[in-house]
C-alpha cells in the first residue's frame, strides 16, 4: 500500500479520480479549508448540496493532515525551489501549502494540475492524474 497526498483538484473529482483502491488516501487541512470556502463560492443550492456531501464524506473517509511549524518551514523552501525556477509562487501559495504538507511527510502529491508543481522536485513527488 502507497500512501498519497490529494490535494483540491483532486478531491474535487471524487470517486470519478481513478485512484487505486488499495492505496491510502489523505488530504492537507488546506485542502479542507479550501473546500469549506467553496461551498460558499456558489449561489447554486444544488451546487452546494453536492460540495457540503463532498465535505462530509471527506470528514469520514480520509485522514487530514495538519498544517503544521515543519510545513510553514517547508513552504519556505518550495517558495524557494519555485523562485529558483523562474516561476512566480504568488499565485499558487494554497498549491504550495498543500505541498509543503504532501512534502513534509514525504508523501507523493496527486493533482489533476501538475504543471502548478512545476520546480518542486527534489522536495515533493507529484503523480499527474492527467497522465
Amino acid at each position: 500500500m502507497t500512501r498519497y497526498v490529494l490535494d483540491t483538484s483532486a478531491v474535487i473529482d471524487l470517486p470519478a479520480a481513478g485512484l487505486n483502491e488499495s492505496d491510502e488516501y489523505l488530504v492537507s487541512s488546506i485542502t479542507v479549508a479550501e473546500l469549506n470556502a467553496g461551498v460558499h463560492k456558489t449561489p447554486d443550492p444544488i451546487e452546494r448540496a453536492i460540495r457540503v456531501d463532498r465535505l462530509l464524506w471527506l470528514a469520514e473517509a480520509l485522514d487530514v493532515l495538519p498544517f503544521t511549524e515543519s510545513a510553514a518551514r517547508m513552504y519556505g523552501q518550495l517558495t524557494a525551489l519555485m523562485l529558483a525556477a523562474g516561476r512566480n509562487p504568488r499565485p499558487r501559495r494554497l498549491d504550495l501549502l498543500i505541498a509543503s504538507v504532501a512534502a513534509t511527510h514525504q508523501v507523493p502529491l496527486v493533482t489533476r494540475n501538475a504543471k502548478d508543481f512545476t520546480g518542486l522536485a527534489p522536495l515533493l513527488e507529484v503523480v499527474d492524474l492527467n497522465g
